[in-house]
């Protein structure tokens, strides 16, 4: 465990801005992976989504923007959203295929089913969060997947306090209703 583990987003960042590069490097570390996922859920290909996590990164490294405490995270979730807004806009004039990607050498035992039952309940998850409304699903999955505050959420979104409130009562009532659809009569379990 490193010293950096400890630390706050905002110190990371700060650390980051007086020339400490290990500081960024923990940023991406902590948030690489999570913003890959919730840029997927716009473009819906991994690469694409990996690259635009990689450039909002590079840019906030380049630009190295005041932000105030506590809103590395959003300010980061905002960027890739922008970034992914522009990226969709592009690429909606082109139609691409992609090819599934393919999963590596499988575990051995009961982990087998384990994983497969892990993927199925992916699979129904993101599933039913395509089928949504885009702001009721970005609403829910900054909130309840991303674990932001409410307010994070809405300087991310670009919306107030109050929206995020009402997309997140009105999201979680379609989804209990998308997931009923596929069978899932309790999502708690």
């Amino acid at each position: 465990m490193s010293i950096y583990d400890e630390m706050s987003d905002s110190s990371l960042y700060n650390r980051y801005r007086e020339g400490d590069t290990t500081a960024y490097d923990q940023l991406m570390i902590r948030h690489g992976d999570s913003l890959t996922m919730y840029l997927h859920g716009f473009l819906h290909d991994w690469h694409d989504s990996e690259d635009l996590m990689i450039e909002a990164f590079a840019r906030i490294m380049v630009k190295k923007p005041r932000i105030s405490d506590g809103a590395f995270k959003a300010y980061l979730f905002r960027t890739g959203r922008n970034l992914a807004s522009r990226f969709h806009a592009k690429q909606s004039r082109f139609s691409r295929v992609g090819l599934d990607e393919t999963s590596g050498a499988d575990p051995e035992g009961d982990e087998i089913e384990k994983k497969l039952a892990d993927e199925e309940r992916k699979r129904t998850l993101h599933l039913c969060l395509d089928r949504l409304d885009p702001e009721l699903r970005d609403a829910l999955w900054l909130v309840y997947f991303e674990d932001m505050s409410y307010a994070q959420a809405a300087s991310v979104m670009g919306v107030k306090v109050k929206r995020i409130e009402y997309l997140l009562a009105k999201g979680k009532r379609r989804m209990q209703n998308e997931l009923e659809k596929e069978g899932v009569t309790n999502a708690y379990e």
